[in-house]
């Protein structure tokens, strides 16, 4: 009986490995089916260099200073940073004084609720708070972009390649790939993963943001700034945490020596 049974389980292992040659053999005879407009025209992201690229990569002060202006002068009448507190903006430059300013003229107000009667109103912000979310009543919200660079793939270099990527349509590109037009209300980005995008581009000119340090302003300019702004909301403590990862390694270092010359000194002499 034992044998019977090995038997059959033998024949239905052997008959599913022929079904699975037969379809692999028949799928190379297969016309291919053609590839969407989605899949041929999408490009991957830009070549981004940042000073945190890399594995001892450090924030840029400066650049993500820049990138804060370009986020709240374009950015944040439509996406929040529910991670980041506004005290978080000393660890990038900003003195104390400042960050009250930046905290107490935000355009959005902090809404309270009375423990007691639970009649809500608005205050304006403090250091501690959080930077107010971003609503659309009856809408879907704009992601929030505290963590875009960790929830995207490339996520640098995605955010720069999105805000720099948008482009019309050319005749020769409907001509050949017709599915690829653009829906009305929507925004062609070959960055975008399927091409149309509801946000109409937010850097559409040089100079839309005047720096405070003087740094010449472009759409590219204003592009990577923003995203090494971003890189620092994802992850505010790289610099932390880059430095402390040097003194382990520094550390191990040290002590892969010494473990060496206590061996060669006490135990390589020492028999088994």
């Amino acid at each position: 009986m034992v044998r019977y049974i090995a038997g059959l389980v033998g024949v239905g292992f052997v008959a599913a490995l022929l079904f699975a040659l037969v379809g692999s053999i028949s799928g190379l005879f297969n016309d291919p089916q053609p590839e969407s407009a989605a899949a041929t025209l999408y490009k991957h992201p830009k070549e981004l260099e940042l000073e945190s690229n890399g594995f001892m990569g450090k924030i840029d002060v400066a650049a993500a200073q820049r990138g804060f202006q370009v986020y709240k002068e374009v950015c944040s009448n439509c996406h929040s940073l529910k991670h980041v507190t506004f005290r978080d903006l000393r660890k990038i430059g900003y003195t104390e004084a400042e960050v009250k300013k930046i905290a107490a003229d935000w355009g959005t107000k902090q809404q309270v609720q009375d423990p007691k009667t639970g009649d809500r109103s608005e205050r304006a912000n403090v250091p501690a708070d959080h930077f107010p979310a971003v609503y659309y009543p009856g809408q879907g919200n704009p992601p929030d972009l505290s963590l875009i660079t960790k929830a995207r793939h490339d996520g640098p270099a995605y955010v720069y390649s999105l805000l720099t990527g948008y482009a019309e349509q050319t005749p020769e590109l409907l001509a050949k790939h017709p599915d690829a037009k653009t829906p009305d209300g929507l925004y062609y980005n070959p960055y975008f993963p399927n091409l149309n995008i509801a946000m109409p581009p937010p850097l559409a000119q040089d100079g839309q943001v005047t720096y405070a340090d003087g740094t010449k302003s472009t759409v590219a300019q204003n592009a990577k700034d923003v995203a090494a702004f971003l890189v620092w909301t994802a992850e505010p403590e790289l610099n932390e945490r880059h430095g402390l990862g040097l003194a382990v390694l520094g550390f191990l270092l040290v002590a892969t020596l010494l473990a060496y010359g206590a061996y060669q000194s006490i135990w390589r002499n020492v028999k088994h």
